[in-house]
């Protein structure tokens, strides 16, 4: 565990979530493996209040690492990072050209028709109500998402969600969009279903790449704790 005194991100207020070792999955001389808690920024925000981020926590351990994708703030779940310059492009190229597999878990409202889907619906940032997303035809950029219903509650299902895509906000707006939100999504759902969770009921539970080193495809898995 480490201190928040050696946070170089860390200002002057206390961190809202305290370090546990358990955030670190894997770890080798290239990568590193989190399971990044809800309400957690992956990087910092704007201004001082939101410093606190998965990197300024991890910083203290591993000085030299490097961003290569994110998750929501709310979003909990599986996030690899780079130690090294070489290590970063490797995986950034992979992330960019769609060869890495991500799968997400989710609590979403309602009893849908059919138990699997595609969802296809071109997306852009709304630039009125930012940080939204919204649907747009002519100039969104395209978007596709596949989902299974795994398990189906009174008023309420467990959900698989495999982005082809990584729009921002791409499942929460898509499964909005399909008439069931995400529980204890603040921003894309109704008042019931926002306050049905005190957090936002979505999870990064798979995520599939190549080492950057051996060239061999490696799987990580965490389950959610909805």
């Amino acid at each position: 565990m480490h201190s928040s005194s050696s946070n170089p991100f860390q200002l002057s207020q206390q961190t809202q979530f305290s370090f546990h070792n358990d955030w670190i999955l894997y770890a080798d001389q290239e990568i590193v493996i989190a399971n990044k808690p809800s309400g957690l920024l992956s990087v910092p925000g704007r201004g001082p209040k939101k410093q606190e981020c998965l990197v300024s926590h991890l910083l203290p351990i591993y000085p030299s690492i490097k961003t290569v994708h994110r998750l929501d703030m709310d979003t909990s779940g599986l996030i690899v990072l780079a130690l090294n310059s070489e290590a970063h492009r490797h995986l950034s190229r992979q992330f960019q050209e769609r060869e890495t597999s991500k799968t997400y878990h989710a609590i979403c409202t309602g009893i849908p028709s059919q138990k699997k889907g595609t969802i296809k619906l071109p997306m852009r940032c709304d630039w009125d109500k930012r940080p939204l997303q919204m649907i747009d035809f002519k100039y969104g950029k395209s978007a596709e998402t596949h989902w299974t219903i795994m398990q189906q509650y009174n008023d309420s299902f467990l959900v698989e969600l495999t982005p082809v895509t990584g729009r921002s906000h791409q499942l929460r707006l898509h499964m909005k969009s399909l008439g069931h939100p995400i529980l204890g999504d603040n921003l894309y759902a109704d008042r019931i279903t926002l306050h049905n969770s005190t957090r936002l009921q979505l999870h990064a539970t798979v995520l599939s790449f190549k080492h950057p080193t051996t060239q061999q495809r490696i799987t990580f898995t965490v389950p959610n704790n909805f």
